[in-house]
């Protein structure tokens, strides 16, 4: 497969073995947008924030979509693989663990970091998902995380571009593959809030300090 490197910011802890926070951007945004957010999440970890390769009329994205809520399938899958292998050499140049890595994804990057629960069911640590959608129409009952990794989600009762019925069945099935789901419906839009910030570090110190 002909893989790009993706753009990115990489912030160091001095801390043999440290966790690495993921952060994934939604639509429009870049490397630089979710770097604040990290900061409230907590302190110890090594930063980490991609860029996605793809853009829609110059706003960058991590994979294509066909319309609004409609995902390019084929494009999402090759563009996990694309991130992960991406990720796996990463670790080796920069020098972190690859298998302690936690996704933060905010709307188009929580997709891409459940793609990632997806395809690679094992490979992320921990994942914190504000406005996620389901990231394939059909995800398959064998479907397994075999340890027990914690999933972060938190959407918006008022949000228009994602139906609250699809989000509590895409929960359904990452309790059913065994991820240990933490759902959270708050009432507000497809913004983010000061609430899931908090939510979010609560769930982080929690599992991962």
């Amino acid at each position: 497969m002909d893989f790009q490197a993706l753009k990115y910011i990489y912030v160091p802890v001095e801390q043999p073995g440290a966790t690495t926070l993921l952060l994934l951007h939604g639509t429009g945004g870049n490397e630089h947008d979710l770097l604040p957010i990290a900061k409230e999440i907590g302190s110890g970890f090594n930063i980490l924030s991609l860029r996605g390769n793809v853009s829609e009329n110059g706003m960058p994205r991590f994979f294509k979509r066909l319309g609004m809520g409609i995902f390019d399938e084929k494009d999402l899958t090759f563009r996990t693989h694309e991130m992960v292998s991406f990720l796996k050499e990463l670790a080796e140049k920069e020098g972190f663990d690859v298998n302690k890595m936690v996704a933060l994804g905010y709307s188009n990057g929580a997709n891409i970091a459940g793609s990632t629960l997806v395809l690679y069911p094992d490979f992320l640590a921990g994942a914190i998902l504000y406005r996620p959608m389901q990231p394939f129409k059909s995800i398959g009952s064998d479907l397994k995380n075999t340890l027990n990794t914690p999933v972060f989600l938190s959407n918006g009762t008022n949000d228009p571009t994602v139906n609250q019925a699809d989000t509590l069945k895409y929960v359904e099935i990452l309790k059913n593959a065994a991820f240990a789901v933490s759902n959270h419906n708050l009432p507000t839009g497809h913004q983010l809030t000061r609430n899931d910030i908090l939510l979010s570090a609560e769930w982080y110190k929690k599992h991962f300090s």
